[in-house]
């Protein structure tokens, strides 16, 4: 079978050999394709795709159809917003991610971005110290339990919100359950967003809730940009000046937002939440596991298009 690595923001050296090795000792042929400038040249590139690995690369309807020998696409990472789930279905084409991964990784980068900002971004300018403080995650899961933990050894309190999850998994992983969103924001001290982008939880982060946080609190976002409604946002931000907001993933008003309130807001350039070595290897791995299995086993056990 021939497995396309088609990375735009490329893997590691060490990962794609790591990768590479796995597949080519599994009977498999690998093709690169890194640093591509555009969509069309993915598009090109899997005509004789049989398996794909991506990172943040978009798998839609016109890559499908290019892709008639395609029978798996694995997302090296949690999220897969970025293919086409509905085209890979009907195509017969399996979708899988590499679920806790790159875990440790973005909880570490939402912990630190929770300390820039107590630090007033690391100016000289007095700041505020997280310990004693309230932190409510949103969305338990991998990242979520492994922020949590992270904030309790600085001394957080550490309050959660997961409906999928029950009180007791909830408090059995170091968190105090809460039963709503609304009560989430107004007892929190800093949130961390941890939710997919979902038609469901686009832009549901808005005013109403940004402005029932505390005096002085700050919101993390290390998910998804389309999670946030921007213009809620702005306005929650315009009317309570002691409130932050700190982001993996830079806002189209980004420019407003710096203009209007400085150090208040920040936003990485380009999302960074799983770039480092270890969790590019570990899911780029992983990747390559998932296929060598499905194609010798069937394994399915991480579809999300079932």
């Amino acid at each position: 079978m021939k497995v396309l690595i088609a990375t735009q923001k490329p893997f590691a050296a060490v990962a794609v050999e790591g990768i590479k090795k796995i597949l080519t000792g599994a009977g498999h042929e690998v093709a690169l394709l890194e640093k591509y400038e555009a969509q069309a040249d993915l598009v090109a590139a899997v005509a004789d795709a049989e398996a794909m690995i991506i990172r943040s690369d978009k798998v839609t309807a016109e890559v499908l159809a290019a892709a008639p020998k395609l029978k798996i696409v694995v997302r090296a990472g949690a999220g897969y917003d970025n293919v086409d789930l509905a085209a890979a279905t009907a195509a017969g084409v399996v979708v899988m991610n590499t679920p806790g991964q790159n875990s440790n990784a973005v909880a570490e980068l939402a912990v630190a971005m929770m300390v820039f900002m107590a630090r007033t971004q690391f100016t000289p300018a007095t700041g505020s110290e997280v310990q004693g403080k309230r932190l409510g995650i949103q969305a338990f899961g991998n990242v979520g339990r492994l922020v949590g933990a992270k904030a309790k050894a600085l001394g957080m309190e550490v309050l959660a919100l997961d409906p999928f999850l029950t009180d007791e998994q909830i408090a059995a992983g170091g968190a105090r359950p809460v039963h709503s969103v609304e009560e989430l924001y107004a007892s929190s001290d800093y949130v961390s967003i941890h939710i997919p982008a979902l038609p469901a939880t686009i832009k549901s982060i808005g005013y109403d809730l940004i402005s029932r946080m505390p005096k002085g609190a700050v919101l993390v976002n290390t998910a998804r940009k389309e999670v946030i409604d921007e213009d809620g946002l702005l306005k929650a931000l315009e009317e309570r000046p002691d409130l932050k907001y700190v982001t993996d993933v830079m806002p189209d008003n980004y420019a407003l937002l710096q203009e209007k309130f400085g150090l208040r807001v920040f936003a990485t350039p380009k999302k960074m939440g799983a770039q480092t070595a270890e969790a590019n290897i570990n899911a780029g791995l992983a990747a390559a596991r998932q296929i060598a299995d499905f194609f010798a086993t069937g394994n399915t056990r991480f579809q999300v298009n079932k």
